[in-house]
């Protein structure tokens, strides 16, 4: 075989490879999982990388999703905390409207919506010290 012949042979095979490769990847995508793994929230003080899989696996914290999840869950699966708690006063009030599409108008009278980060904040930090587990420290969640 001359040089040019075996060129062409290996440009052929290169784009055989290729066309396959794309059809597999086409064919066979990757499955999202239901839960998202690793979330970020972004603020003033420093990002906070939440790693779900830490949180509920055995060899983490093995807490459960009703831990955190304080809403039981219904069709469309437990809601993220950003549905109800906004990150604004604005947000709040405009959250205290939808809640009686979960809750009973009396079970909510006079119930003060807190913002995410206090949510967040309340939810996080008294777990950890509870628990004695996970950063108990601002630095050890927010990140600069």
């Amino acid at each position: 075989m001359t040089s040019k012949q075996e060129l062409q042979v290996a440009y052929g095979l290169a784009i055989i490879l290729l066309v396959v490769g794309i059809l597999s990847y086409a064919a066979f995508p990757a499955k999202a999982p239901e839960e998202p793994i690793r979330m970020v929230f972004k603020n003033v003080a420093g990002n906070v990388l939440f790693d779900h899989k830490t949180h509920t696996v055995e060899s983490g914290y093995g807490i459960s999703c009703a831990d955190c999840h304080h809403h039981p869950e219904d069709e469309t699966g437990l809601r993220a905390c950003g549905d109800c708690h906004h990150q604004t006063d604005e947000g709040a009030k405009e959250a205290l409207k939808t809640c009686a599409e979960c809750h009973e108008p009396e079970d909510i009278e006079g119930t003060e919506m807190q913002k995410r980060v206090d949510a967040f904040h309340s939810q996080c930090i008294d777990c950890h010290k509870q628990g004695d587990a996970g950063p108990q420290d601002c630095a050890g969640c927010h990140v600069m």
